[in-house]
């Protein structure tokens, strides 16, 4: 679809935004005609950057982040919802603001988002040395959560069957690119820059502790009392309530959240009523290929 057309794009409910490729990575079209602008995007040293493989805890990662920064002022949090308060760098959706232009008139300190891989990661974040705050998520949770948030977001290519959604996460045919080549390009980073790496199992099990370490990068020092208030308003029953955290205020021609709601489960594990014997098979023979280059683990269950 060509610039010009994609400008008229509406969301009817019915098309969804075409894709293309940036240097071997799937994006939505919109991304990728404005690419040069996200490349030559210009970091400050005081900013502060969330950075996830799409579905890997994103979202529950800013709003803990935010009620970090603000001290456990719930009030402060409330004040727009996550995609308002976190621009989402290399995001456009027609007929909606773009995360550069949001990121360029929001005030210093910045946060920001992106779920970019770190070859396609926009230079000056590293050259100013920005706080990078990365979640990894393990592949076979972070799989089925993208399946299903494919399914209700009109904005990303429908992602077929779940038979067919697994060959496409598999060879990295989705958008953003292979999970395994994402993680591994982050982990391999943390140690040049200022980059904390965390995982979606750590939160689930030490949720404190992590958000403690989380504070202590950002530059926070909180109390308990502070840490136990940021803990349950950042639990998952009572995010997934939260019409600031939980994307209610996207349209329903985008999002459509009957279809499956944004934040649908939030556990570790639910990958075992998704995948048959032979796919979990075929998932960690291929896993073994692909991490073998890598230090990284990741816990699949709680046991």
């Amino acid at each position: 679809m060509a610039l010009s057309k994609m400008e008229d794009f509406k969301f009817d409910g019915k098309e969804r935004i075409p894709v293309d490729y940036v240097k071997g990575i799937m994006q939505p079209i919109p991304t990728c005609n404005i690419w040069d602008q996200i490349w030559n995007f210009q970091a400050k040293s005081d900013d502060l950057l969330i950075v996830t493989y799409p579905k890997a805890g994103t979202t529950w990662t800013q709003e803990i982040v935010d009620l970090i920064q603000n001290e456990g002022d719930v009030d402060k949090s409330q004040r727009a919802p996550t995609y308002i308060r976190f621009p989402f760098i290399e995001w456009i959706v027609p007929s909606m603001r773009s995360g550069l232009e949001q990121a360029k008139q929001m005030p210093s300190p910045r946060t920001l988002k992106t779920h970019l891989p770190i070859q396609l990661l926009p230079p000056s974040f590293l050259e100013k040395n920005c706080k990078i705050i990365y979640v990894a998520r393990n592949p076979k949770d972070n799989m089925v959560s993208y399946y299903h948030f494919q399914r209700m977001n009109k904005a990303l290519p429908a992602p077929g069957t779940w038979e067919e959604y697994f060959e496409s996460f598999l060879a990295g045919k989705v958008c953003w690119g292979s999970w395994h080549d994402h993680v591994k390009g982050w982990w391999k980073a943390k140690d040049q820059h200022r980059i904390v790496y965390l995982f979606y199992e750590d939160l689930k099990k030490n949720p404190k502790q992590e958000i403690q370490k989380l504070a202590e990068f950002i530059g926070k020092n909180l109390d308990h009392e502070v840490l136990d208030k940021i803990l349950h308003h950042t639990s998952f029953d009572v995010m997934k309530q939260n019409s600031m955290a939980n994307y209610s205020s996207i349209p329903t021609e985008i999002m459509n959240h009957s279809v499956s709601p944004f934040m649908r489960k939030g556990t570790v594990g639910d990958w075992k009523n998704h995948f048959t014997v032979a796919q979990n098979e075929r998932f960690d023979e291929d896993y073994k290929k692909k991490m073998a280059d890598s230090s990284l683990t990741f816990h699949f269950q709680f046991s």
